[in-house]
């Protein structure tokens, strides 16, 4: 494993670490005008620490997407949309991270597939990791908290340092593998009874184990709770790979590995770059009782290995929980 961060000379922003290998809390950042030299030194400081915090931003939904477009090209709600459900926000760039009803109007109900569907979130996973096109960066902000003390931070664990901490065998071990990513895979972990009769395949995204983060030059570990199995790299699915899948994310959420991010107020950003790190919902009290309404962008990666194995015309349809579960349940009837 590496060493402690060592300061890094920015300019224009000051930079607190909140772990020795990753992560940091960035403030002096000027949200209503980023000069091309301040938002050089964010993607120099993403590079490093692939996780940024930002507090009271004071950010918008229109501003919020126009920041996150300065890091590439945007996903948006609009394919993932399935079984009639309609968008929370006027701009499709916006994904629902919280726990609000559709209409706006009550905590989201603990028993609805929904809310069965977010608790996979609360399981270590790269966004989009089960797209043919991964994401690079996603830029979460806190629009409405719950009351302090009441749960809701967000954990990051550093994919890259776990691979630092292989051995030269594990190493061996885990060169050549691809990981087979499915939505449903993680969607079934969350809520595995009420997903009993979801299959996840047999359509997945296929990415190699151990890549390289470009921005960084360092070795990642991508993998995460989308991932159901483990192929060769004729795609064949190797011997012991639920073992091996396993084994992967409980070593890249080891303790030392990890981070926890606490929201402290209406504004806060908090940006990390999916092919570094992973992430959860940390969950706590509020769920079922308290609004906690964040809201996401997520860049399309632009990096040459964006692909993975996956053809470039490869195209991913979206997930509903109660479509998926009702689609489910007729097939297993037939």
């Amino acid at each position: 494993m590496p060493g402690p961060i060592q300061d890094s000379p920015f300019r224009t922003i000051e930079i607190k670490e909140l772990h020795p290998t990753f992560a940091a809390e960035v403030t002096g950042v000027n949200f209503e005008d980023v000069s091309d030299e301040q938002f050089g030194e964010i993607l120099a400081a993403m590079a490093k620490y692939g996780v940024c915090v930002f507090r009271n931003t004071n950010l918008s939904d229109e501003a919020h997407v126009r920041f996150s477009q300065r890091f590439g090209d945007l996903d948006n709600v609009r394919r993932y949309m399935t079984g009639g459900r309609k968008p929370r926000y006027t701009l499709y760039e916006l994904f629902d991270a919280g726990n609000i009803s559709e209409d706006n109007a009550s905590v989201l109900d603990p028993s609805s597939p929904r809310a069965h569907s977010n608790r996979g979130n609360g399981l270590f996973h790269a966004d989009s990791s089960f797209n043919p096109r991964r994401a690079s960066f996603s830029l979460l902000r806190a629009c409405e908290l719950p009351p302090p003390g009441h749960g809701g931070d967000t954990e990051f664990a550093d994919s890259r340092a776990a691979y630092a901490g292989l051995t030269p065998a594990e190493r061996d071990r885990v060169a050549g593998l691809v990981g087979a990513h499915s939505m449903a895979h993680s969607r079934k972990l969350g809520s595995p009874a009420f997903f009993r009769d979801l299959a996840p395949g047999p359509a997945y995204a296929r990415h190699p184990v151990a890549q390289r983060h470009e921005p960084s030059a360092r070795m990642n570990l991508y993998v995460g709770a989308h991932m159901h199995h483990v192929e060769d790299g004729q795609g064949a699915e190797v011997p012991g790979s639920p073992e091996i899948v396993r084994w992967l994310n409980e070593l890249a959420a080891r303790e030392e590995y990890r981070v926890r991010v606490q929201w402290r107020a209406v504004g806060d950003l908090v940006v990390w770059d999916n092919r570094c790190v992973l992430h959860r919902a940390a969950g706590g009290a509020f769920e079922g009782r308290f609004r906690r309404d964040l809201r996401r962008t997520t860049v399309h990666d632009d990096s040459p290995t964006a692909w993975g194995c996956n053809a470039r015309d490869s195209q991913w349809i979206g997930f509903n929980g109660e479509v998926a579960v009702k689609t489910a349940k007729a097939a297993a009837a037939s």
